[in-house]
């Protein structure tokens, strides 16, 4: 009897599996049939076949609308819905959290400083089976597979897609997004468009202009601040650098000796002694800002939107949200023009670089993430030259235009929306684009990948502030200002050297920013009399740190990555 009722049981079960998957098949096949969520169909998604993919981006950041038209449309016809979370106060202690709790959104983007905290961690999961599979991930492979050794870390494993240094087709560089210093062009307006070519040229028409201009829209005019955020060091630290004549390595200079390269760390050398005491000299003429010491990285970018500030050292995509703010108050003249500032005539600029394929940032896929198959489906997908034409043009007939040529341009209306904050967090998927996998140079049809790259958009795109600008120098784009670059060292960049999260070095290392942080603007801010004193002290206690395992270790790197990469880039 008990086995009859146990058969009964089964029997019951059974036809009650049946019956749902039947009714499954009857509603799959009233749906049409196949995966609802499957990025390659380019059906319409329904709310209940969305896939949300919570998404972290390493700096801050404004969530875009909740009409916002691209993310949108990728919601639609991928089938995906990306749920973004921006870093609020302080990126290392963010970091720290979920590192320590081991509570990691699905997706990351990451950028150079906390890059290794995560790998070392293990929260990221490898990459590169999906980047040799040309079947499944074909723009994937097409992108990374012949830069697979450049990506992958030293323990054999692929764990973060860069964002940028893919090159297709032509590359144009028509302006720059990295290290100079930055003058207004009221300025450069002021005196007649001047040649200035040092630093002291360059301070010394920051001062002839705020003798002149004490106030600006009601305001104390500022001559020049400093960026002293703690997780953004580099306006504070790397100006010495570029003012002698290098690349931008980071904290480090590289010379070539022979057929062999050598690193140093230059943070307590001569060149930077050079800069620093010229820094306190212009802090006691009034020149750099006291703020500069107290201010978070957003008092620093309200402050430069004020239009107040006539110089500062920057990479512009650090301070760009400011250039914008600028241009929508069109206080055009009050936006940032770069000029390569070196120490005297005798040394060629280097702050022009060619792109380079940044190993240390872009987007990487968490050990929790729920469906990494998946979400590498949709990054395949977005690198897809289509969608890279929406993401980076936006829509033809709304964002561009094409002419009898097939070559790309805009009306003056889409060159103002572009440059406005509030119209890109609606039609922009801004900062999903910064972090994925993305063409750079020229499509398939010979437009360039960005609006900002398309020689003949450029120009036209200028405000006429800019326009006079340039003319007044005799070039026509940002970069023609600058001396052409040379081909890149192999090794370039040696700032995207990894540091072991935890070693030795990576100790050492942070132990002299903590220095450069403690000691600078207590330097800067010394009496002149006082600052030769201050910096033996300085140097005395960056000599007591064991420089020279740091060192060793970026050279042992670059020597890798010289025997890895071979003669050619």
């Amino acid at each position: 009897m008990k086995n009859s009722k146990r058969l009964l049981v089964i029997c019951l079960c059974v036809v009650l599996v049946l019956s749902f998957a039947l009714s499954a098949c009857r509603q799959n096949e009233e749906n049409g049939g196949g995966s609802t969520t499957d990025p390659n169909d380019t059906g319409k998604k329904t709310s209940t076949d969305i896939m949300e993919i919570s998404t972290f981006i390493s700096r801050a950041g404004t969530t875009p609308t909740a009409d916002n038209r691209i993310y949108k449309k990728i919601q639609e016809e991928l089938g995906v819905k990306f749920n973004f979370e921006f870093v609020v106060g302080e990126i290392q202690q963010r970091v720290g959290i979920m590192i320590s709790g081991g509570d990691y959104p699905d997706l990351i983007g990451v950028q150079s400083n906390e890059a290794m905290q995560f790998i070392d961690a293990g929260a990221f999961i490898p990459l590169e089976d999906y980047i040799n599979d040309a079947e499944n991930y074909p723009n994937l492979n097409r992108h990374y597979g012949p830069l697979i050794n450049r990506i992958t870390h030293v323990d054999g494993h692929a764990y973060i897609m860069p964002n940028f240094g893919v090159h297709y087709g032509t590359f144009y560089q028509n302006e720059t997004w990295g290290p100079a210093f930055w003058i207004q062009r009221a300025v450069l307006k002021e005196f007649g468009y001047p040649e200035i070519k040092t630093l002291d040229q360059f301070f010394d028409l920051v001062q002839d202009y705020m003798r002149k201009y004490p106030q600006i829209d009601g305001q104390d005019t500022v001559g020049f601040v400093i960026l002293t955020d703690e997780g953004r060091d580099w306006p504070l630290r790397n100006a010495p650098a570029q003012l002698a004549g290098y690349p931008n390595d980071g904290s480090v200079i590289v010379d070539k000796v022979g057929s062999a390269y050598n690193a140093r760390l230059f943070q307590h050398l001569d060149i930077s002694k050079r800069y620093f005491k010229k820094i306190n000299e212009m802090y006691h003429a009034g020149v750099v800002d006291p703020e500069s010491f107290v201010m978070n990285y957003d008092q620093y970018i309200s402050k430069l939107s004020s239009g107040r500030v006539l110089g500062l050292f920057d990479q512009r995509w650090n301070f760009n949200n400011a250039n914008l703010s600028l241009y929508e108050q069109e206080k055009f003249d009050r936006m940032y023009t770069p000029i390569p500032v070196v120490f005297d005539e005798s040394i060629t600029d280097w702050y022009l670089t060619r792109s380079e394929l940044n190993v240390n940032s872009g987007f990487a896929i968490s050990e929790n993430a729920k469906d990494p198959d998946k979400i590498m489906k949709i990054i395949d997908a977005l690198l897809d030259e289509e969608w890279q034409k929406l993401l980076q043009w936006g829509e033809q007939g709304v964002d561009f235009l094409v002419d009898e040529n097939g070559m790309y341009y805009r009306t003056q209306e889409m060159r103002d929306n572009y440059n406005s904050n509030e119209w890109r967090l609606r039609n922009q998927a801004r900062d999903l684009l910064e972090f994925l996998p993305k063409m750079e140079g020229t499509f398939s049809s010979g437009n360039a990948t960005s609006p900002g790259i398309q020689p003949s958009e450029y120009f036209e795109g200028l405000t006429d502030s800019e326009r006079e600008l340039l003319s007044a120098y005799g070039v026509q784009t940002q970069g023609q200002l600058f001396t052409t670059p040379p081909e890149n060292p192999i090794y370039f960049p040696a700032w995207s050297i990894n540091i072991p999260h935890g070693s030795a070095e990576q100790i050492a290392n942070q132990r002299l920013k903590d220095i450069a942080f403690e000691h600078l603007p207590q330097m800067i801010r010394a009496s002149t009399s006082e600052f030769e004193q201050r910096w033996a002290r300085y140097v005395e206690l960056n000599e007591a740190i064991d420089i020279a395992a740091i060192e060793a270790h970026y050279n042992k790197e670059i020597q890798r990555r010289v025997d890895d990469w071979g003669p050619s880039r």
